[in-house]
């Protein structure tokens, strides 16, 4: 694939970034590469490969998922304007 000046100049017009006339040439050489290095990429043969969400093997740490109420509703609630019986009450509204 191959992206020319009037490509890029349309790609620029879509995401809506303001390319000068002068720079669409460089900027379509330099567009050019970054394609041929993506397709370089699926040219790798991955079969056999397993996915992986890390380079490091670390199992991360896990903690207990039990639902409580913060251990201190007074605090959790000190900064609410209006509250009734450990709930935010926000004004009602209607359209």
């Amino acid at each position: 694939m191959s992206l020319d000046k009037d490509t890029v100049a349309k790609i620029a017009h879509l995401a809506r970034i303001r390319v000068e006339e002068d720079k669409l040439d460089p900027l379509a050489a330099e567009l050019n590469n970054i394609i041929g290095w993506v397709e370089q990429l699926g040219e790798v043969e991955t079969d056999g490969v397993p996915p992986m969400t890390s380079v490091v093997h670390v199992t991360l740490p896990r903690r207990t998922d039990k639902v409580d109420d913060g251990g201190d509703p007074d605090r959790v609630f000190g900064n609410a304007p209006t509250k009734v019986n450990h709930f935010y009450a926000v004004p009602k509204v209607v359209e």
